[in-house]
């Protein structure tokens, strides 16, 4: 018999050791962490439920801290929510989103830049106009975009959208805004840290975000 027989053994009779009880005090392991220190079974055992205990504590603290970011969070979409509620046209609306970017979600440079026209334009709604610095393959690139992009400037053009803080732009999130599946549009959010907008980063919060704009924006154009 070697260990794997004895292992396939106690996995099969689990009322073993409960019926032999006293194996739990007489039987000693190495302890883990001081290899040259022997314990019991019933010592081992604990120190490993301690460690379970550890980890499980590691964890909660993480769930804790992402369900408080994610609390803080929503409440600044909440407040932006609001604030766009309140926006009676266009430019009250581009003021709300700037002010709660950067004042609420602490994001140093904000660019929106809006073409074409919406659904509401093309029944009788106004024609967005100020596109000024989007190339066409710019905005056919935007509208492709199925979710926000993040990461770093791709062109010099996109950097450019944010103007004289073009140079200092490390790293971005394109959001693209659509109404009724038209992309009219894109909400452009700009930092000089490289690592505020990375590509594996979630983007539920950002794609609301421009949902909420793009509505918004779309309601004031009619």
């Amino acid at each position: 018999m070697n260990a794997a027989d004895v292992a396939r053994y106690l996995r099969e009779h689990p009322d073993f050791l409960n019926d032999h009880h006293e194996l739990f005090t007489e039987l000693t392991v190495p302890h883990p962490q001081h290899g040259g220190q022997a314990i019991s079974l019933a010592e081992r055992q604990l120190h490993a439920l301690r460690d379970k205990i550890r980890l499980l504590e590691v964890k909660l603290s993480e769930l804790i801290r992402f369900g408080e970011e994610n609390d803080d969070i929503s409440t600044k979409v909440h407040r932006l929510s609001v604030a766009l509620l309140q926006a009676g046209s266009v430019d009250a609306v581009r003021q709300a989103l700037l002010d709660s970017l950067r004042e609420d979600f602490s994001v140093p440079y904000v660019s929106l830049k809006l073409w074409g026209t919406t659904a509401a334009a093309d029944a009788g709604g106004v024609a967005y106009p100020d596109a000024f610095g989007v190339s066409e393959a710019a905005r056919r690139h935007i509208e492709n975009l199925r979710h926000p992009y993040c990461g770093a400037p791709e062109s010099i053009e996109v950097a450019g959208w944010f103007g004289e803080a073009a140079p200092h732009i490390r790293s971005l999130a394109l959001m693209p805004l659509r109404e009724q599946g038209l992309c009219f549009g894109l909400l452009a959010l700009g930092s000089a840290e490289a690592e505020r907008f990375y590509p594996e980063m979630g983007t539920l919060y950002l794609g609301r975000i421009a949902e909420l704009a793009a509505a918004a924006l779309s309601a004031r154009a009619r």
